[in-house]
């Protein structure tokens, strides 16, 4: 017991593949609390609903998860692990349904972005956007409509009594999401920086030629390599834009310490916002049936994979 409501929010409902991530951070007897919307799990953290939260970050088919990082920049949290999940959707059905009568395929917009080989296979597939995979299935067995479907786990179609018409409909075998594990920052102090440690910060440098090749070049001359750059508006100043860096892990500490430093004296706005272990890449993915590697964080070790959930 943490003493919090809840050990970890995630979006979704259960069988979503951000609750298996969940189970990966915080174990088999975890307190999950099912949200509606990432602003409403990063809420769960901030009000101390939650001891963390679980947001999916980045996909290795569709890429950035739109407006994941966007909600943990703006909000007093820090991301304390991360875990690289394999992803394996199927086409699900209602029962007794066929493919042959499917016209309409629900699921989240990013799940739909994984699976495009299937639109372009089946062109009579209309996909529609919908807030959660596994709500999607959920939503469609409660209707009953035979003319539509969902692009969900094959977990959710046994929690919610699907059909599976297809298995594996991503467009490759190795498709895979990385996940955060975020908690409040509030009154914490800064992170020790450890060799081996990811680091993801965020800057904002003025709107100027160069200013993003001057701005990394701290990184560079250290040998720090960057696994990911996203940009994103900042809000308060047109056309002006946020750098978001994943700084892989880097075997001597003082030079990730000195880069930082320069990062933060060069920038407009700097921000870490999170140093942590690094997790298995989607190399190590490739058999689904193989669970993630289990990942020390906020002083629980993640093991099993059975939930107790409500909604928010």
């Amino acid at each position: 017991m943490t003493g919090f409501a809840f050990d970890a929010a995630y979006q979704g409902v259960p069988g979503a593949f951000s609750e298996e991530a969940a189970g990966v951070f915080v174990g088999g007897d975890a307190r999950l609390l099912a949200c509606e919307s990432l602003e409403d799990v990063i809420h769960a953290v901030v009000t101390g609903s939650a001891a963390a939260a679980v947001v999916p970050v980045e996909n290795s088919l569709a890429g950035a998860v739109p407006g994941a990082m966007d909600v943990i920049a703006a909000s007093d949290v820090r991301a304390t692990a991360e875990v690289v999940l394999p992803i394996r959707h199927a086409l699900i059905g209602v029962p007794g349904s066929t493919l042959a009568e499917v016209r309409r395929v629900h699921s989240h917009p990013v799940a739909l972005a994984q699976c495009r080989r299937l639109f372009a296979t089946y062109p009579h597939l209309i996909p529609v956007p919908a807030f959660d995979t596994a709500g999607a299935a959920a939503q469609l067995v409660e209707r009953g409509d035979r003319t539509s479907a969902a692009i969900a786990g094959r977990r959710a179609s046994a929690l919610y009594g699907g059909n599976v018409l297809l298995a594996d409909v991503a467009d490759r075998p190795d498709n895979a999401t990385r996940f955060l594990l975020v908690t409040s920052s509030a009154g914490r102090p800064a992170p020790d920086f450890r060799a081996g440690w990811k680091t993801t910060v965020v800057c904002v440098w003025p709107n100027r030629p160069g200013a993003l090749a001057r701005g990394l070049l701290p990184l560079v001359s250290r040998g720090l390599n960057l696994s990911r750059i996203e940009s994103r508006p900042v809000g308060d100043v047109p056309f002006e834009y946020s750098f978001l860096l994943d700084i892989d892990p880097a075997p001597d500490v003082s030079a990730l310490s000195e880069a930082l430093d320069q990062l933060r004296r060069g920038a407009r706005v700097f921000r870490v916002i999170g140093h942590y272990p690094a997790a298995p890449g989607p190399r190590h993915c490739r058999d689904p049936d193989r669970p993630p590697q289990a990942v020390q964080a906020v002083g629980v070790l993640a093991t099993a994979t059975q939930f107790r959930t409500r909604r928010c």
